[in-house]
């Protein structure tokens, strides 16, 4: 059968830890696993070999072809950043610092993912990780009664998220700034749990909704 998988089935299937990060950074830039391997000119049997073998152990000449290909470093293939924060590469010599227009910024907040909410709390303001949603324009997320993200109940709020390309020196972040409320209504609980997007990362029972109402949102952009 000719190759027509998917970057979404294909980050499926990946088993090894080189495999799954070859897959999820196809996925992110968008490539069928044949558009990748022709970019780095190995064989697509080669490279659904790399995604798919646990303990694939390809040479340096095609890892790095593959992370050319993939716009990404050897480092960031084979894990070794996965305990670095990013935003450890060096600057380039002229950036370009550009303000995110709404609607890009919406875009962005629709991607999904993890972002930080910044809450206050009697000894400080705290900031931590969420998984979120983008509902009617509104950030929701899920926690349990008690944990520090339900601490923003009835508080303003800061919301962040970003992307820092260390290969490439550029990134983007979005912050919004508004109202944070509890959803008590049960019929808005079904709804958004029927609309979540995925569950808590921290796993468990987390079945207090918060909403992020938007009250300013910006955006910045740093390219080459």
């Amino acid at each position: 059968m000719a190759e027509r998988t998917t970057a979404y089935v294909a980050i499926e299937a990946p088993r090894g830890d080189l495999g799954r990060r070859l897959a999820a950074r196809r996925a992110l830039l968008g490539l069928t696993r044949r558009e990748a391997a022709a970019r780095a000119d190995v064989a697509v049997t080669y490279l659904r070999h790399l995604e798919e073998q646990p303990g694939a152990a390809p040479g340096p000449g095609p890892l790095t072809r593959l992370a050319e290909a993939l716009q990404t470093t050897v480092t960031e293939l084979t894990g070794g950043a996965a305990d670095l924060p990013p935003g450890t590469g060096r600057a380039v010599r002229a950036p370009r610092f550009s303000e995110l227009t709404p609607g890009e910024c919406r875009a962005l907040l629709g991607s999904h993912g993890v972002g930080r909410l910044a809450v206050p709390t009697a000894s400080g303001p705290v900031i931590v990780p969420v998984n979120y949603g983008v509902v009617d324009g509104a950030i929701v997320f899920r926690t349990v009664l008690g944990a520090t993200p339900s601490l923003a109940a009835g508080q303003e709020v800061a919301f962040e998220i970003d992307r820092i390309d260390d290969a490439f020196s550029q990134g983007w972040s979005v912050l919004i700034r508004g109202s944070a409320r509890r959803v008590a209504d049960p019929q808005e609980q079904r709804w958004l749990t029927e609309q979540a997007y995925s569950a808590p990362w921290t796993g468990g029972e987390r079945d207090l909704w918060v909403r992020v109402e938007p009250r300013t949102t910006t955006g910045r952009r740093i390219t080459v």
